[in-house]
């Protein structure tokens, strides 16, 4: 099954120049730990609930002040709309993420991956669960 099949369409960006003060207040409407950062239509990073927490809120920065772009993540990992499922499955496994960005061939964003979509929609469950038990025993041994 191709990732335009499963991925959610309406995805909420937040741009460069946003504070974290808005990006947390978005975050915590949508009920998400994570945004795509586009400039334009070009996505150039991921804001998540983590990167505010340790490279804003822990170094004392002031969330009103403090720009997306100086706590955003830059390196990006996505996928394509039409890659299949369980390549995007082994993407996840390999750089322990639960969500992903979706990109056309232009490197245009159309969507989201969730591992929750994947599992729910793809009708994959077992091995979805696998995944996030491989993403999350690290996590919980450290």
């Amino acid at each position: 099954m191709e990732i335009r099949d499963i991925m959610t369409t309406d995805v909420e960006v937040i741009r460069p120049e946003d504070t974290i003060a808005h990006a947390a207040q978005r975050m915590r409407r949508l009920d998400v730990g994570s945004l795509p950062v586009c400039d334009g239509e070009r996505l150039i990073g991921m804001v998540t609930d983590r990167d505010i927490t340790v490279r804003a809120t822990a170094e004392g920065r002031e969330p009103q002040t403090t720009y997306i772009r100086d706590v955003m993540s830059p390196h990006l990992i996505y996928c394509f709309e039409d890659q299949e499922s369980e390549a995007i499955e082994h993407i996840m496994q390999e750089h322990q993420i639960r969500r992903l960005p979706v990109l056309t061939r232009a490197k245009r964003l159309c969507g989201i991956i969730s591992l929750g979509d994947l599992a729910v929609k793809s009708g994959q469950v077992q091995e979805v669960g696998r995944t996030i038990r491989e993403i999350s025993e690290p996590a919980m041994h450290a």
